[in-house]
């Protein structure tokens, strides 16, 4: 590939490259470069070390050479049903949502926040690391709104207490909003509200109603920041978000894809 045509040949440290590709979160990259796993031209890794276009790069038996495109971030929603684990593999062999999902050949789908197993509702894909990465840090204040049924009483109190913050034994949580919904088909203990979170903890909106003396029985996520999971979208169904999509999901997540990125070519181990 002819450098040339790029103008100035971008730059990019090695775990945010392999990190964007689908080959491991930062954090998996780092631990492998600290083990010296790693290499670049066949020498070992050092943290932070910028790959430059032509580099080769060997890592588990796999070996890729770095080359410069324009690659946009691919986007899938997928509305997640009840018994599936947010994981690639299950150590109880139950279904993954990465069974019901399409793979897509020299990429690989990375979920962007997870859903316990009795959670149903939006999960989102997506092929870029660097984005999965923006919307789940906190700096970004992308809130997530769920759909709640819970049993139990209720009070204004209870709600305020919720909004202003609870102690939880990782932290201090709270909702962003709370609003009730009604439901024709529940009745009685049992109430509808629709609530939104900017953090995404291990079952933080089960947590901050069980701290009110409140058990949610039926959650589900309805949004993501500017993605709302359609009503024409069946449990168990996915969708890719085309470009027009994509544009206002960026805009909304104040996120730039690049113009020009660092990819990797797959190649034969040991090629010169």
């Amino acid at each position: 590939m002819k450098t040339e045509e790029y103008g100035v040949e971008p730059t990019e440290r090695i775990q945010k490259t392999l990190a964007r590709c689908g080959l491991g979160s930062r954090r998996q990259v780092e631990a492998a470069i600290k083990l010296q796993q790693i290499t670049i031209n066949r020498v070992p890794v050092v943290l932070g070390q910028k790959l430059n276009i032509g580099d080769k790069i060997a890592w588990n038996n796999r070996a890729w050479v770095v080359e410069a495109d324009h690659v946009m971030p691919r986007v899938l929603m997928y509305n997640k049903p009840l018994g599936e684990v947010t994981t690639r593999k299950d150590e109880k062999d139950r279904r993954t949502v990465f069974d019901s999902i399409p793979r897509i050949k020299g990429q690989k789908w990375l979920n962007i926040g997870r859903l316990d197993i009795n959670t149903t509702g939006l999960l989102i894909f997506t092929t870029d690391g660097d984005l999965a990465n923006h919307m789940m840090h906190p700096s970004a204040n992308i809130d997530r709104e769920y759909a709640c049924r819970v049993f139990g009483e209720v009070t204004e109190d209870k709600l305020k207490a919720m909004l202003a913050g609870v102690e939880l034994e990782d932290g201090v949580a709270n909702f962003s909003d709370i609003q009730p919904a009604g439901s024709e088909e529940d009745k009685g203990a049992n109430s509808w509200f629709h609530v939104a979170i900017m953090e995404g903890k291990n079952r933080e909106v089960r947590r901050l109603w069980e701290s009110q003396d409140i058990q949610v029985n039926r959650l589900k996520r309805v949004r993501y920041g500017g993605v709302f999971l359609p009503k024409s979208l069946r449990k168990g169904q996915f969708k890719e978000l085309n470009q027009k999509e994509l544009d206002v999901l960026f805009k909304d997540v104040k996120y730039q894809p690049a113009s020009q990125t660092l990819t990797l070519k797959s190649v034969r181990k040991g090629r010169r």
